[in-house]
């Protein structure tokens, strides 16, 4: 399949929409909602009080939740003991952002600083899991020189 042939098939959605696996989607939801500035655009329940889905929306990208259901393999992070996955977030005003999520619960992985790459830049891990890059755009940096600071800092030379 070529690039050309790679098209979005519903309006407003994404070529590329993560779908995550949390435990509890609809208090997941409420934090992402609260902290992180999601909105909500639909839910899918099903019985027991779980979610099949529910569609957040941070600015114009969609990530899907859903609950886990471990009797048919879908599991979330913390039942897994992990994830490699990381959400990248892009906001104008990350200090704040990043003090609310601290203030509601998540642990600071990396922290927030200026990176030679021009973003202001820290790594979180949310209640439920799920490692969040939160960025603010500083300044242009130029692709060769990102590439040979990652080089020296990777132990190679670019």
């Amino acid at each position: 399949m070529t690039q050309a042939e790679i098209q979005a098939t519903t309006e407003g959605i994404d070529i590329l929409t993560p779908h995550i696996v949390v435990r509890d989607a609809g208090k997941a939801a409420e934090w992402y909602k609260e902290v992180l500035g999601a909105e909500e655009r639909g839910r899918v329940p099903v019985p027991g009080g779980k979610f099949m889905q529910i569609e957040l929306w941070f600015g114009n990208s969609a990530v899907m939740l859903a609950d886990e259901f471990s009797d048919m393999g879908i599991l979330s992070p913390l039942s897994i003991g992990g994830t490699p996955v990381v959400l990248h977030l892009t906001t104008k005003k990350v200090e704040a952002l990043w003090q609310r999520a601290i203030d509601a619960g998540a642990v600071i992985l990396q922290p927030l600083q200026e990176q030679f790459w021009g973003d202001l830049h820290g790594q979180i891990l949310d209640p439920f899991g799920y490692r969040w890059n939160l960025a603010q755009h500083l300044r242009d940096v130029p692709s060769e020189e990102i590439a040979r600071i990652a080089a020296s800092i990777f132990g190679g030379q670019a």
